[in-house]
């Protein structure tokens, strides 16, 4: 993962990536065995029996509301950890995490990365297959065929503004052009490495005339907002947002909702727009990773984040659970629930890239963006 927070640098090959103090553990349940006919609870025990742990890495609170659902899986599952190493990662210094880490404790047990390292990663033989409990109720444009990762949630680009310094919010891409927006638009991250400056570029090329099979037209309008100078220099956070230094931000629809509050409480005011001239809709993959030290409780952790209670966290933080429409039909999404969520009409539009136009859009941009864009 990697937006409304975004990517930092790297760690370096040989040094583990910073970890954030594990959540104490509430008492675990005296050790009983499992039903047989329940099994999660079967997979609980063994993950309470095999280290009750789970390295997690780039989970940033205000993402998807993360703070809400790691909270839930704490209350939920008494006597296991879950350390958040590396908060705001992008998705290939995920990647770089499990390769560098490997063997070692902290190794991250499970990921949340952008469909293309997504497809690196299984192309890698980085994950270990697993069949989720409700499978059946997720979409196949959700999950890899040989079920290495599934996606929990997806969303669209949005452009979310602080109105407290820019009093006129652009709508669209073409407004992004304006001159009155010298120096004001960032990125969350760079399209090389980050999932949501890659959808972001993807998003521009359609507006600008564009496809699923053709990201050059984003990069080029990337290119025209560096020269004009309105694209700025410094990548998205909580914090350059609040401070003014980023205050337009193209990012994910789910990293506004965190944000708006954030901006809110600090007593400013935020106004959110989709792009109706981009829209570009794009999921996040979760999945076991292959020979991490404690493999029961990481895949405890993706039959919560892909429960009714887990679905429903990132409901609350703007993003569209895979399983929403079995949820709609059990009657457990009301129209309020919907409130962060993007107009139906126009998630009705997302069509998610296959893994072939992702790797060719990545191939294009990793020629392309540092010449035209980066270093241009």
């Amino acid at each position: 993962a990697t937006a409304a927070p975004v990517a930092t640098e790297a760690p370096a090959a040989t040094e583990a990536p910073a970890a954030t103090e594990a959540p104490a553990a509430t008492e675990a349940p005296a050790a009983t065995e499992a039903p047989t006919d329940d099994p999660i609870a079967a997979l609980y025990q063994e993950c309470l029996d095999n280290g009750a742990k789970v390295n997690l890495i780039a989970l940033p609170d205000e993402w998807a509301n993360y703070k809400g659902i790691l909270a839930a899986f704490g209350e939920k599952y008494p006597g296991v950890e879950y350390p958040v190493a590396s908060p705001d990662a992008s998705s290939k210094e995920e990647m770089e995490a499990v390769q560098t880490l490997a063997g070692q404790d902290d190794m991250p047990d499970n990921v949340d990365v952008s469909p293309a390292i997504a497809q690196e990663m299984v192309d890698a033989g980085l994950f270990e297959s697993y069949v989720l409990s409700t499978d059946g109720e997720i979409p196949d444009g959700l999950k890899d065929a040989g079920n290495f990762y599934t996606a929990a949630y997806y969303g669209i680009i949005a452009i979310a503004t602080n109105t407290t310094i820019v009093s006129n919010a652009p709508k669209t891409f073409a407004d992004l052009t304006k001159p009155e927006y010298n120096g004001l638009v960032a990125l969350n991250g760079d399209p090389r490495e980050s999932g949501s400056a890659f959808a972001s570029v993807m998003a521009a090329s359609i507006a600008n005339g564009g496809s699923a099979d053709d990201i050059l037209p984003g990069i080029e309008y990337f290119a025209g907002l560096k020269e004009s100078g309105n694209l700025g220099g410094t990548d998205v956070t909580k914090e350059t947002v609040l401070s003014g230094e980023t205050p337009i931000a193209i990012d994910w629809s789910y990293n506004i909702p965190g944000l708006k509050a954030d901006l809110e409480a600090a007593g400013l005011t935020v106004e959110v727009n989709f792009p109706g001239d981009g829209i570009y809709g794009g999921f996040y993959g979760q999945g076991v990773i292959k020979d991490s030290p404690h493999q029961a409780c990481s895949k405890l952790w993706l039959e919560h984040i892909f429960s009714d209670e887990g679905a429903l966290g990132y409901l609350e933080g703007g993003a569209v659970p895979a399983r929403i429409e079995a949820l709609t039909e059990a009657g457990l999404v009301t129209d309020d629930m919907k409130t962060n969520l993007p107009p139906d009409e126009l998630l009705g539009q997302v069509a998610f890239l296959t893994p072939a136009q992702i790797a060719a859009a990545k191939t294009v941009l990793g020629e392309q963006w540092g010449p035209m864009v980066a270093d241009a």
